[in-house]
């Protein structure tokens, strides 16, 4: 069955540190409308500037509020090794189903390094791990050999986000693996189609935080057959990809969305990364108002017809 996890944002206070009610209001809103779990200080989280102490505070609130109502991923990756795996450590501890961990960033890393880094932490720490690829951000892409190799020697490697923009190594990592055991997962919304086609998990997709309902319409309808419904839900999501691209920091961005969607939440980000042009914030609200009327109101084109 396909799942739709999202990389939850961070409300902040105007001092950049959580603000606790805010946040209860984003789970709140994303629980109601159906999401299969929450990543918790992945990229779209705004994890940068938060001390170790901080995050682990910050985690300890997510389980306690969430309180099992839906499956929690904590990003753990810190470019010290000591810090991720206090952190990794720390979220197991506390019933995560598990740690998503981006390799140490910053330095050039080699593929041996990477095989290194997850072989020393995965041995060190009880619990289970998502290796995270993100290549635009970490530097080197994990290759298919190099995931399929470290989940054979670790069974408590049991996941991965993949963030790259060709969906064909994704296929690559899945061809080479037992997907029964693995959870493999989009890192971009886009990529939904292609990742379930080679037995993929679904997405981990920051989208899903302005559009929870469209995104757990979509995963519905793939998951009971439905697929008309699914390649028009598809499309809208696809519409949505430009915001991605519309600022450097898209969580103030999509912050300001939730709040135009009625989640009264600080739209605050970490500075310098917090400011988002009004002219490209008004193309961000029409095109999320347009493909919001058009989840509301379906338009079924020919070839949809077709399908059905």
């Amino acid at each position: 069955m396909a799942e739709i996890i999202v990389p939850v944002i961070t409300v902040f206070d105007q001092n950049e540190k959580p603000d606790f009610e805010g946040n209860q209001k984003v789970i709140d809103y994303l629980i109601r409308n159906g999401v299969d779990g929450l990543l918790v200080l992945g990229s779209a989280g705004e994890f940068t500037n938060l001390s170790v102490k901080e995050k682990i505070e910050f985690f300890d609130f997510y389980a306690e509020y969430v309180d099992g109502r839906v499956k929690l991923l904590a990003g753990t990756g810190c470019v010290s090794y000591g810090e991720t795996k206090q952190l990794t450590q720390a979220v197991l501890n506390k019933g995560y189903e598990a740690a998503v961990v981006i390799e140490p960033y910053y330095f050039a890393i080699s593929q041996s390094e990477v095989r290194r880094f997850y072989d020393r932490l995965a041995t060190e720490v009880k619990g289970k791990i998502y290796l995270y690829n993100f290549p635009a951000r970490s530097g080197i892409s994990i290759a298919p050999q190099t995931v399929s190799d470290l989940m054979k020697a670790h069974p408590n490697i049991v996941g991965l986000k993949d963030s790259v923009t060709m969906p064909g190594h994704t296929n690559a990592i899945l061809q080479a693996l037992d997907t029964t055991k693995a959870k493999i997962y989009s890192g971009f919304d886009d990529q939904f189609f292609a990742n379930i086609a080679s037995g993929g998990q679904g997405c981990i997709g920051a989208l899903a935080n302005i559009v929870p309902d469209i995104w757990h319409a979509l995963v519905s309808a793939n998951n009971t057959g439905n697929y008309a419904r699914t390649v028009y839900l598809a499309s809208l999501i696809e519409r949505l990809m430009p915001l991605y691209d519309l600022c450097s920091n898209p969580a103030v961005l999509l912050k300001r969305l939730m709040q135009h969607r009625g989640v009264a939440i600080s739209a605050t980000g970490l500075f310098p990364f917090d400011n988002v042009a009004d002219s490209v914030y008004r193309q961000a609200e029409t095109l999320l108002d347009t493909v919001v009327n058009d989840f509301l109101e379906p338009r079924i084109t020919v070839s949809q017809r077709q399908i059905g």
